[in-house]
Parts: C-alpha cells; sequence; structure tokens
C-alpha cells in the first residue's frame, strides 16, 4: 500500500476513533516509520500494530498506567520502551490522541496542567501557588436544589461579610499573575448574594485576572447590576440552567417560578451588555437529566430567543454535561445512551441552522459519547483518593479564609468537611503560608467512606491522573510517566 503524505496523515490522526480503518492506520504506520527513516521495513511491520494500538488506546482510556498496556501488549520492558519511542516521533498519533474520544481530557486539563508543572509539583511534593483557585464569596442561596450536598439552612453570617471580603481581596493581591484564568469565583453558595463581589472583581480584573463566575443567576438583576458595576469586568459569566420552565426549576431548586426570574435576568443582561458594548462573555451550563435529552431542541429555543435579544451579540457558549449522579459503575444505561447520542445528533443539526455562532463544549463524557465511545468517567473511592490531596493543582478558600482541598467540600456546617482543610488565611497567614504549611508538613487526610463525594469532577480527574502517573514512576517508566507529556 503506498499512500500520499496527505492520506498517510489522515490515516493517522483519525486512527484512535472507535470506527476508523485500523488496516489503513497500520499501513500508514509502517509506510511513514521507513520513509522517514526511523526504522528498517521489518521492524515497522512488527510495531505498526503496536503502535495504532497504542494510540487507540489512550484515545479512548487516558488513565491507564504503562504497565498494564505493556502486559496487554505482551511486550517485554525493552521492546515497550522502543514502541514509546517510535510514538514520540509521530505527532501525527500523539494529534490522534488528543483528538480522540477521551481528547477532552488531555486537551482541557491534563496537557495544560502538566506545562504549567503543576502535577510534578503534586508528585515532587513541592509547594506552590494552586494553580487554579476558586474565591467561594456567596454567604447563602435562594435554592435548595436535590442535588446540593449543602447543609440545609445552612449560611454564613452577615457578620462575617466585611471580614470575609477583606481576606478574599488580600488573596488576589497575593496571587502570582503568570496565569491570567488561575481565580474563578463560584461556591459552595450563590456568589451573587455577596454585596461586596463586584468590588473584588474589579480589584481582579485591575492585577490582569480574567475570571469567570459560576452562578445561578437569579440575583443577576437590574438592582444587583448597578449597585455592584464591577460585575461588568467578569470575563465570563456562567449561568446553571436548572430546567427551560418553572415547573422543572421548582423541581430541582424548589423555588417557585424561578425560571421566569432567571431568563427575565438574561434577557436585560443581553441587552445591556450589547447596548454598552461590555466585553463580557455569556453562557450557559446544562446538564442532561435521565428522560430529558428530548429538551435539548427547547434548549437551543432558549439559547435563540437570547440571542434575539441582542442582535450581533449571540451567547458565547454552551457547556452540555450528563448527569452521572447515582451511577455506582460510572456508566449510562445502553437504551439511555442511545437515545442521548440521537439526541445530540439532532442538537447539532439544529445549532448550526439556529445559533451558529454558539460554542458548544460536549465536557469529557458526551465528547466521548459523540464519538461512539462508551463514556466512562474516572471513579475515585476512598481507597485510591490520595492522601495529601493535590493544593498545588487547585484550592478553594471560602468568606472565613479556609482553604478546601477539594471542591465540594466548601459548604458551612457540611459533617466531615473541616477534615480537608489545609488551613485558614487570615491577617497574619497568606495563602502561600497556607499551601506550603500543608505541603511542607506532608499532612494527610485518611479517607473514610462517603468523602469521596467531596470531590467533583475535576478533582477526580487529576486524582485519576496522579495515581496513573506515580504507578509509572513505580514500575521504571519515569521518564514517560502518563504517556503523553
Amino acid at each position: 500500500m503506498n499512500l500520499t503524505r496527505e492520506s498517510m496523515a489522515a490515516a493517522l490522526t483519525g486512527c484512535a476513533a472507535p470506527h476508523s480503518d485500523r488496516m489503513l492506520a497500520e499501513g500508514a504506520v509502517r509506510q511513514v516509520l521507513v520513509a522517514d527513516g526511523h526504522c528498517s521495513p521489518d521492524e515497522a511491520s512488527r510495531v505498526g500494530p503496536h503502535l495504532v494500538s497504542l494510540c487507540r488506546h489512550y484515545g479512548q482510556h487516558p488513565f491507564t498506567p504503562l504497565e498494564d498496556v505493556r502486559r496487554e501488549l505482551r511486550l517485554d520492558s525493552a521492546a515497550f520502551g522502543r514502541l514509546l519511542d517510535l510514538f514520540r516521533r509521530l505527532p501525527a498519533l500523539r494529534e490522534a490522541v488528543v483528538t480522540g474520544p477521551s481528547g477532552k481530557y488531555w486537551a482541557n486539563t491534563l496537557l495544560p496542567l502538566e506545562r504549567a508543572g503543576a502535577l510534578d509539583a503534586v508528585l515532587d511534593g513541592k509547594p506552590r501557588y494552586p494553580h487554579i483557585l476558586g474565591l467561594y464569596p456567596g454567604p447563602t442561596c435562594m435554592f435548595r436544589c436535590h442535588f446540593c450536598v449543602r447543609v440545609t439552612g445552612a449560611r454564613y453570617e452577615a457578620s462575617a461579610l466585611e471580614e470575609g471580603n477583606a481576606r478574599l481581596a488580600s488573596v488576589i493581591d497575593e496571587m502570582p499573575t503568570g496565569n491570567p484564568y488561575a481565580l474563578y469565583v463560584s461556591g459552595g453558595l450563590e456568589p451573587l448574594t455577596n454585596p461586596g463581589l463586584g468590588e473584588l472583581v474589579a480589584r481582579a480584573a485591575r492585577r490582569g485576572f480574567r475570571m469567570t463566575l459560576y452562578t445561578n443567576s437569579y440575583a443577576l438583576t437590574d438592582a444587583t447590576l448597578r449597585r455592584q458595576p464591577g460585575l461588568w469586568e467578569f470575563h465570563a459569566i456562567r449561568t446553571s440552567l436548572y430546567g427551560l420552565d418553572d415547573a422543572e426549576y421548582e423541581t430541582t431548586t424548589g423555588k417557585k417560578q424561578a425560571f421566569q426570574r432567571v431568563r427575565a435576568n438574561l434577557l436585560h443582561f443581553q441587552r445591556r451588555r450589547a447596548a454598552e458594548r461590555m466585553p463580557v462573555r455569556l453562557g450557559l451550563n446544562y446538564i442532561v437529566l435521565p428522560g430529558r435529552a428530548h429538551r435539548l431542541l427547547d434548549l437551543l429555543d432558549f439559547v435563540a430567543e437570547l440571542d434575539a435579544a441582542a442582535p450581533g451579540r449571540p451567547l458565547d457558549f454552551l457547556n452540555l454535561r450528563e448527569d452521572y449522579s447515582g451511577r455506582p459503575d460510572g456508566r449510562i444505561a445502553p437504551a439511555e445512551r442511545a437515545e442521548l447520542r440521537d439526541a445530540l445528533a439532532a442538537f447539532e443539526a439544529k445549532a448550526a441552522e439556529v445559533t451558529p455562532a454558539l460554542e458548544v463544549d460536549y465536557g469529557y463524557a458526551l465528547h466521548a459519547l459523540k464519538s461512539g465511545l462508551d463514556a466512562e468517567l474516572p471513579r475515585i473511592r476512598p481507597e485510591t483518593m490520595r492522601l495529601g490531596a493535590h493544593p498545588q493543582v487547585a484550592a478553594q478558600i471560602d468568606l472565613l479564609g479556609d482553604v478546601y482541598l477539594y471542591r465540594e467540600a466548601g459548604f458551612p456546617g457540611l459533617a466531615g468537611a473541616e477534615r480537608y482543610v489545609a488551613g485558614r488565611v487570615g491577617p497574619d497567614t497568606s495563602l502561600r503560608q497556607v499551601v506550603e504549611g500543608f505541603v511542607t508538613r506532608g499532612e494527610q487526610v485518611v479517607p473514610v467512606a462517603g468523602d469521596e463525594y467531596f470531590m467533583d469532577g475535576f478533582d477526580q480527574v487529576i486524582a485519576a491522573r496522579l495515581n496513573q502517573m506515580e504507578a509509572d514512576i513505580a514500575a521504571g517508566w519515569g521518564d514517560e510517566r502518563g504517556f503523553l507529556r
């Protein structure tokens, strides 16, 4: 088989997809290896199938330790090391992994953290500022969402606001400015219930931080925007959408007529940012709940309504996520999976027609599902949780100055969450001192049953990656740990 350079590149870059032509990819690998002088024709014939297998595996299962794959391929260490060396010589295979069904893990999370050195800092036990820091400024929340771990009625006292905002301001002033996306605002509780949020946003913007707000937008009213003009200095506002009508919202949040208020707020925000040419980006986050895949088309109608409110300034982005809560094996049922895949196809077709400018992020799992892969998210259990967590990668800080190790632990009064506080920022203690002290002292938290629920999807991905890298190092693959570097 003699392929042109263009056809070889196409065969290689698509070879991680589940339904790609494996024989064509193997032929392209052999031809490139010989043509570029990487090995002899005989060796190319032997390693070509293994290279395609390696590419397909890590394009679909990014967290597998190298030793597991070596045993699966039935290669000794020397032969496997040679295979990894040849893989690195073919950039098209790397591209195939990064753009494969599980490519969102690689492109959005793992490789950026690798480049930043955050993962190495954890493995080496070296303190550094969190690469990503969540500010949790909300003192309360108006919703009672059934999926939320918040203790009913729990809130921060109003008297904690002034001192708490001063703590958060000191952290903003302290954070290194090398990464403009290092800070975001979320919770915990609803951030817009903090009357000083706008001042914190403006403070961060002056230092060059491009922060995103994660909000339910119930309080994103015209009155709030007038009182807090600093809110316009967010880089982006991402609204969690809990339904597409009042009944769905009430079922999820316990709040009557909440959808109509959120809808009115977003329409008003659209008109104002267009009229005043505000650069802040606006987007939605929507979780596809079981039995609601058909609502994706109605979601596009809502996006189109927001677009129509501001001609020439459409909604910027939409994050779609699948609901994996209550699925102990990390999978969705076959019938539901088929329904969801069909709904996504119809969604893409309609989006191209009615919201062509919309950036849609399908996240880790739905991206894989769209590619034809039976998506499975990492499932960290207490026995695989890391005793020292990963504060060099990410941490969260609340109004009290408590620095939480996991994103779902930052709720007041949450039983057991206090064990995942690395320390407290205060007048005499900086964020750097909290993280440095936690890491250099080698502090550990021994998990108990249920602690894994303090970890959100991002935390689980980081733990899975670090566990994989440690397994590779222990097996003697330190230079190649994690497969892609």
